[in-house]
C-alpha cells in the first residue's frame, strides 16, 4: 500500500463490533420498521421538548461524512416564542409573493395534493425550530477558506437529524422558504453562512392527518448490478 506522508494521524476504529449476519439483519429489519414510518407532520402539540433531546439528536448530525472533514454547518435552536413570530412573519412574506405569482404552475400543481399554502402556524406552535446553515467558507485570521461540497454535506447532516429526531420519538417538518437570507437578519448569522432549511419540531397534535399519500416502489428506484 503506497504510503500518503500528508495523512493526519490515524485512531483505532471504534463503536461498529463485528456481529454476525443473522444480527445485522434483524437490527436492519427493525430500523428499516422503524424509520418508514415517519412522515412529516404540519399540526403539531405545544407539549415542551427537552433540551437534552435536540441537542443529543443534533450531536448525531454532527457525526455525518463532510467534505475534507471540514464540517460546514451551524445549527441554531429557537424555542424563543418572539423569535419564533419573527421567523414565521418572514417566512410568510415570502411564501406569499411564492404562491400569488413567483411559483410558476408547474409547481404549484405538484404541491396541491399535500394541502400548502402561504399560512405557516407551525412555525409558532411547534415548541422547537432547529434552522440549519451552510457554511460557505470559513475563516481563520480573516483568511476566507473554501468549503468543498458544502450542499452534499449539509444535506447528509440534514437527514441523520431528521431519523435521529424520529428514533427519539419527535416529528419533524422540512420548510424551505425562498428566499430565505432573512434567516441571517433574525438570526444574528454571517454573510459567509447561507440558510439550508427550517427543521420544525415537536410532537404532533392530538389528531394530526398527514396527506394520503406513497412512496414509490423499492424497484422503481433501486438497481442491482
Amino acid at each position: 500500500m503506497a504510503s500518503n506522508s500528508r495523512r493526519g494521524r490515524q485512531v483505532p476504529l471504534s463503536g461498529l463490533g463485528q456481529i454476525d449476519d443473522v444480527e445485522l439483519c434483524a437490527r436492519a429489519v427493525q430500523l428499516c420498521a422503524d424509520l418508514s414510518q415517519r412522515r412529516s407532520v404540519r399540526h403539531f402539540s405545544d407539549r415542551p421538548v427537552p433540551d437534552t433531546a435536540i441537542d443529543d439528536c443534533v450531536r448525531v448530525a454532527l457525526s455525518a461524512p463532510s467534505g475534507a472533514n471540514q464540517q460546514p454547518w451551524h445549527f441554531v435552536v429557537v424555542k424563543d416564542p418572539t423569535t419564533k413570530r419573527r421567523i414565521r412573519q418572514g417566512a410568510e412574506e415570502e411564501e406569499r409573493a411564492f404562491y400569488q405569482g413567483r411559483a410558476p404552475k408547474e409547481w404549484l400543481d405538484a404541491l396541491a395534493p399535500l394541502g400548502t399554502d402561504a399560512h405557516k402556524p407551525f412555525l409558532e406552535e411547534a415548541p422547537c425550530l432547529i434552522v440549519i446553515f451552510a457554511q460557505l467558507f470559513g475563516v481563520d485570521d480573516g483568511d476566507k477558506i473554501k468549503h468543498y461540497y458544502v450542499q452534499e454535506s449539509v444535506g447528509i447532516a440534514t437527514g441523520m437529524l431528521i431519523a435521529a429526531l424520529h428514533q427519539a420519538g419527535l416529528a419533524s417538518l422540512t420548510h424551505t422558504p425562498s428566499p430565505m437570507r432573512f434567516l441571517n437578519d433574525i438570526l444574528d448569522r454571517p454573510s459567509s453562512e447561507r440558510p439550508f432549511l427550517i427543521l420544525v419540531v415537536g410532537h404532533p397534535a392530538a389528531g394530526a392527518t398527514v396527506p394520503d399519500i406513497a412512496r414509490r416502489p423499492f424497484d422503481s428506484v433501486v438497481t442491482r448490478i
